[in-house]
């Protein structure tokens, strides 16, 4: 059997390269997905008259995957998914100090599934928008926002 050359460890290189690096975790919209997350994640707001919230999770992939986990005091648990594909507008109901964030979807695209409800076990269902409570979000930070969705958006296309 025959030793590999310098010229054939270089192309079976080149050649692997391109295999290997499509397996990274990157997606296509990693800027703006991660700039959308960093700021969903800073102006998050724990609702007062919510059940007793023990954690949250909310994050926005490269890949355009937005995923919010709701985590409760009572064990109940709660999962929001969408892909930004099927994202179509925002909207924000409040003032500059507390507020929510509505993602509308273009059908019933947001997945819904609550794990332990006290009526009925787990629950699985489809909505038309994803609500999400902030606070102290100024006008300029929430048409920056949509902007980043707008663009994360058309690069996913």
């Amino acid at each position: 059997m025959k030793k590999f050359t310098r010229k054939s460890k270089i192309i079976i290189f080149i050649v692997l390269c391109p295999v290997f690096l499509s397996f990274s975790a990157n997606g296509p919209a990693d800027e703006e997905a991660g700039f959308v997350q960093e700021m969903l994640n800073t102006h998050y707001a724990i609702l007062p008259d919510a059940p007793a919230l023990k954690k949250y999770e909310l994050q926005v992939s490269g890949t355009g995957f937005c995923r919010y986990k709701k985590y409760y005091q009572n064990g109940k648990q709660e999962y929001f998914s969408f892909h930004f594909l099927k994202y179509k507008a925002a909207d924000y109901v409040g003032s500059s100090t507390n507020g929510i964030l509505y993602l509308h979807t273009l059908n019933d695209d947001v997945i819904v599934q609550t794990y332990r409800e006290k009526r009925g076990g787990d629950i699985d269902s489809m909505a038309t928008s994803l609500a999400i409570p902030l606070k102290n979000m100024e006008p300029e930070d929430l048409e920056l926002l949509q902007e980043k969705f707008r663009q994360l958006q058309a690069k996913l296309r």
